[in-house]
Order: structure tokens, then C-alpha cells, then sequence
């Protein structure tokens, strides 16, 4: 986290000051830095604390690095500071922590030696000491702003028996430019300070009670109440906060607190880019499963009877088509997909296109774009599943309803997508109907019908595919817009299967688009026919093949969206506008 925090104190003598700072070194240390310890330091302690592996090894750091040396800090000068000003001393060049995930540098001080961040460290301890505190003096409060950045404040009291009212005034601050961060930071930030602050409370506590039980100042004042106050502090009131807590290791401990602080508080919170609202497949993926889940929750032996309609040489294998429709809308289609294929003979639809025959091809793919049913027929189960597992990339989830394989046929109402075993009857007014296409698996009548397409792949040179339709798609017809460009970007070599995926989802997701206009202006708007026509010319969709398309799309729109759309007309908020 790009933060500095840092101790502050209000000094009776010089005002506000700042104490010990820790902030974030993101670049690696200058060379030599390593070897700058200070003679007399050979003890080397290292732990870990929260992955940052802590050294109690004093480096000497350069200017660059924050060193607080008289010749180059910008911090007051000696002559400036009193014992309760300073916390390290004189000589002491701080202490660096090393956070091995990250390569990152913790490094604490009394002062950054940047003039810039020193100005900003000492004009926030300054406010955090002065005008900007909550009500009672001691507690959290937000300041700042996008010049001198935004500081995160707890003030607060630590005993001391020779203090003027017993006690002096400290401030823990956090400094960020990046407001957003450091208001979500706030609950975070306020428990682990509050920690801090508690522990440095409890140790002053113990010695002040110590000291007053051993020689009671509040006597001893009352008894001297005419000499000046000024005058018999003698120097002695400015105390360090070592002396008042009595811990000569207090600030190694407050560079490791400040330094697991800055570490965890950056770590809690990550930026995610998103790329917009969730789009209509992920809408209705998502009910689709909280659907199946509810409905195992209510019926417990649902996935019991589920289970025997996979099978492809069983009576039960009926049971498919009988079982609840929901449970044959599965997204990802876990259910058929991978318990019984173990390679996929379709790969990809440019695959396909390569098998069947481009005329064949754009006839089956005009037909699955249009939502009329695909029926597969073959004795191979893998064969039919990969062949739907490949068309249906070419349709939003919420318009594929799929009955993998079936011993009988099923109405079209009931699936857009049917796999059947070659001896299933098919009624004849199916096969004359335009509103559905056959695809029959047959065995080959010579050992290879096209070109091997893969090295490890023999499975599909001993069938050959016959596709049929009562209303054959002709060849000099235009098509819908999305089927010339499905068939563009699979003819384009150039494209790598993966790139024709992601061309297939812009594709989708642009007509699905189109799909919403058109629902809420004819659905939820109710415009006439003529404004629909002028809308599907301005759409680029007023071509017949497109409108059949963007209508059996509409199926596919998510409950989510259109219970949004009718909640918003039904709002009096919106019909008052519409006025």
C-alpha cells in the first residue's frame, strides 16, 4: 500500500511533532546498502511476521532512502527537538523490513527525508494535533485533500506523572493520496491502531501507577501550588515515550506494527478491472443454477432419477425426456458431458465446416441461428454430444434447450437441439417441416471421406453426414448478418480457433443487444409496428432472416432483465416522467 504512518506528538515546548514515520521503498536499494551495517550490530534476529521478514539489522541509509542525516533532512534541526521530541538516536539510521513476496521495503525513521513527503507528513501531523480532532480530543477522524493528500488520525492520551494534567497527547496518522482507499481502509485501520495505541496505553499505565504510588505528584504540586510550573519541571518533563512505557525495544516494535499494517492493509483490498455489467449468458447461467439448486433442495431424490436417463441401452433412457425440463438446460451440460466422453470428436465449428461441407454447413447453421430443431441421429453418443457442445457457441445459453439423446422423438417445444438412436421413427410432417434440419450419421462406404484433419484423429473418417431439410437453405440466399460473418471469421485462416471463440462472443453479445432494444421497445413500450420497422432499419436487422433471429433471441433474454424492464414501467417514478 502506498502509504506512510507515522507516530506524532504534541511537545508542551515545540508544538507538534512528528516522531517516527514508516513508509514504502518499491524500489530496490541502492548497492552497498546491504553492507551498511553499523559496526557494533553483528547480533542479526530475523522472524517472520505476515510473510515480511523482519531484521532487527540497523542499515544505514542513503539520502535517497530516507536517511536523516543533518547534512540533507529536511527535519528540525537538534537544537529544535527536546528529549520527548526525538525517538531515535542521534546516529541511529532506522530500521528496513523486507517483504520477500513482493520485493518491497519497509523502512522507519523520525523524519522521510523527501522535502515533498516531509512537508506532507509534517503539515498532516500538525492538523491531526491542532484543528482536525473529533470531539473529546482522543478517536478517529478523516482529513485532507488531493494536494497534501488524505490522512486517517487517531489521537489519543499516554500518561505521564510529570506531564501538565498528567498526560501527554500523541496522534497515530496514515497518509494516502488515494482518498476511495483509505475510507473503504477505515474499519481495518481503526481496529489495528486502536490495538496499537491500547498496548502503548497499558505499558505507560503500569509506570505512571508505579511512579505515583512511589512519590505522588499531585502532593507534591498541591504543596509547591506558588512556584512557577514552568519552573519545577527543571527540564524533566520532557520525557520520551521509552521512558514513559518503560521499553527500550518500543520502536522496533512500532516499525514492525507499522510496517505489518502497511503490508496487510494493502493486501486486503485489490483492484479488479471490470468490464462492464454481466452479460445476458452469465445472467442466465446464473438462474438457470440457482433453479437447479432450489429444485434438488425441494425434491431430494431428483438426482437419483437423473442419473439412469444417461444411459443409452437401457429402457430407463426414456427417462430423459420425461424428466424435468431444467435439468436438460444445464450451461456446461456437466451432467452428459463428462461422464461418458472421453475425446471430443467435433472440435470446433471451422472443424465442422471442414467435415460437412461448407453448403451443408451454412444450412445447418441458418437453421440453429433461427431456433428451428436440430436433430441429430447416430449410434455414437460422443458424436452427437461434441456436435452440440460445438453448435451451441453459436446461440446465447437462454435459447438452448438440448435433450442430448433420446430413444423417442420430442416435440420442438420441448428442445431446440435432439439427439436420437438411428432406429428412432421420426414423424414425417418433421422431416417435410422448414422449421427443422436432419443431420443422419452413417457408416462410410470407403475407409476415409475427407482429409485427416489431426494427426491423433481417426474417429470421424468412418462416418459420412447427410443433412436435410424440408426447406433446404438456397445458396444465393443472403442470410442473417451473423451467419455471414460466423462464416467470414471460420473461412479467415488468418484466425486462430481461439480468436474465432472470442469474434463468436462480441458477435452474440451485439445481438443481444440489439435483442434488448427491440424487447423494450416493442414489449415494454408497446410502439407501433411502423416505429418497430424504422427501429430495425436503424438496427441494421430489417432483413427477414434478421428478424426471425432477433425474435427467437428474445427467448433467451434473462428473467433478471426483463423483471427489471416491467418494474421500472410499473414504477410511478417512470410514468410520471413518461407524462
Amino acid at each position: 500500500m502506498n502509504a506512510i504512518v507515522a507516530l506524532c506528538h504534541f511537545c508542551e515546548l515545540h508544538g507538534p511533532r512528528t516522531l517516527f514515520c514508516t513508509e514504502v521503498l518499491h524500489s530496490p536499494l541502492p548497492q552497498g546498502a546491504g553492507s551498511g551495517d553499523i559496526s557494533g550490530q553483528n547480533e542479526q534476529a530475523e522472524e517472520e511476521e505476515g510473510g515480511i521478514q523482519m531484521s532487527s539489522r540497523i542499515r544505514s541509509h542513503s539520502p535517497a532512502e530516507g536517511a536523516s542525516a543533518d547534512s540533507s533532512s529536511p527535519g528540525p534541526k537538534k537544537s529544535d527537538m527536546c528529549e520527548g521530541c526525538r525517538s531515535l538516536a542521534g546516529g541511529h539510521p532506522g530500521y528496513v523490513s523486507h517483504d520477500k513476496e513482493t520485493s518491497i521495503k519497509y523502512v522507519s525513521h523520525q523524519h522521510p527525508n523527501h522535502p515533498q513527503l516531509f512537508s506532507i507528513v509534517r503539515q498532516a501531523c500538525v492538523r491531526s494535533l491542532s484543528c482536525e480532532v473529533c470531539p473529546g480530543r482522543e478517536g478517529p477522524i478523516f482529513f485532507g485533500d488531493e494536494q497534501h493528500g488524505f490522512v486517517f488520525s487517531h489521537t489519543f492520551f499516554i500518561k505521564d506523572s510529570l506531564a501538565r494534567g498528567f498526560q501527554r497527547w500523541y496522534s497515530i496518522i496514515t497518509i494516502m493520496m488515494d482518498r476511495i482507499y483509505l475510507i473503504n481502509s477505515w474499519p481495518f485501520l481503526l481496529g489495528k491502531i486502536r490495538g496499537i495505541i491500547d498496548e502503548l496505553q497499558g505499558k505507560a499505565l503500569k509506570v505512571f501507577e508505579a511512579e505515583q504510588f512511589g512519590c505522588p505528584q499531585r502532593a507534591q504540586r498541591m504543596n509547591t501550588a506558588f512556584t512557577p510550573f514552568l519552573h519545577q519541571r527543571n527540564g524533566n518533563a520532557a520525557r520520551s515515550l521509552t521512558s514513559l512505557t518503560n521499553d527500550e525495544n518500543l520502536w522496533a516494535c512500532l516499525h514492525t506494527s507499522f510496517a505489518w499494517l502497511l503490508k496487510a492493509c494493502g493486501s486486503r483490498l485489490t483492484e479488479k478491472l471490470l468490464e462492464g455489467a454481466p452479460t445476458e449468458d452469465t445472467l442466465v447461467q446464473m438462474e438457470k443454477l440457482a433453479d437447479l439448486k432450489e429444485e434438488s433442495e425441494g425434491w431430494d431424490g431428483s438426482e437419483e432419477e437423473e442419473k439412469p436417463s444417461s444411459q443409452p441401452d437401457v429402457v430407463e433412457g426414456q427417462e430423459l425426456s420425461k424428466s424435468s425440463p431444467e435439468t436438460s438446460l444445464v450451461p456446461d451440460c456437466s451432467s452428459w458431458n463428462v461422464a461418458h466422453r472421453r475425446l471430443s470428436v467435433f472440435r470446433s465449428l471451422r472443424h465442422m465446416r471442414q467435415v460437412l461441407g461448407a453448403s451443408a454447413f451454412r444450412m445447418l447453421a441458418w437453421h440453429v441461428l433461427m431456433g428451428n430443431q436440430v436433430i441429430w441421429k447416430a449410434q455414437d453418443m460422443d458424436l452427437v454430444q461434441s456436435a452440440f457442445d460445438v453448435l451451441r457457441t453459436m446461440l446465447p445459453i437462454g435459447c438452448v434447450r438440448i435433450i442430448p439423446y433420446s430413444q423417442q422423438y420430442e416435440e420442438a417445444y420441448r428442445c431446440n437441439f435432439l439427439g436420437l438412436s438411428p432406429h428412432v421413427q421420426i414423424p414425417p410432417h418433421i422431416l417435410a417441416s422448414e422449421f427443422a434440419v436432419l443431420v443422419e450419421v452413417r457408416a462410410a462406404s470407403r475407409s476415409s471421406l475427407y482429409p485427416t484433419l489431426f494427426d491423433d484423429e481417426q474417429s470421424l473418417n468412418k462416418y459420412e453426414f447427410l443433412v436435410t431439410s424440408g426447406s433446404p437453405v438456397a445458396a444465393d440466399r443472403v442470410g442473417p448478418t451473423i451467419l455471414n460473418k460466423i462464416e467470414a471469421a471460420l473461412t479467415n485462416q488468418n484466425l486462430s480457433v481461439d480468436v474465432v471463440d472470442q469474434c463468436l462472443v462480441c458477435l452474440k453479445e451485439e445481438w443481444m443487444n440489439k435483442v434488448k432494444v427491440l424487447f423494450k421497445f416493442t414489449k415494454v413500450d408497446s410502439r407501433p409496428k411502423e416505429d418497430t420497422q424504422k427501429l430495425l432499419s436503424i438496427l441494421g436487422a430489417a432483413e427477414e432472416d434478421n428478424v426471425k433471429l432477433l425474435k427467437f433471441w428474445m427467448t433467451g433474454l434473462s428473467k433478471t432483465y426483463k423483471s427489471h424492464l416491467m418494474s421500472t414501467v410499473r414504477s410511478p417514478t417512470s410514468s410520471e416522467c413518461r407524462n
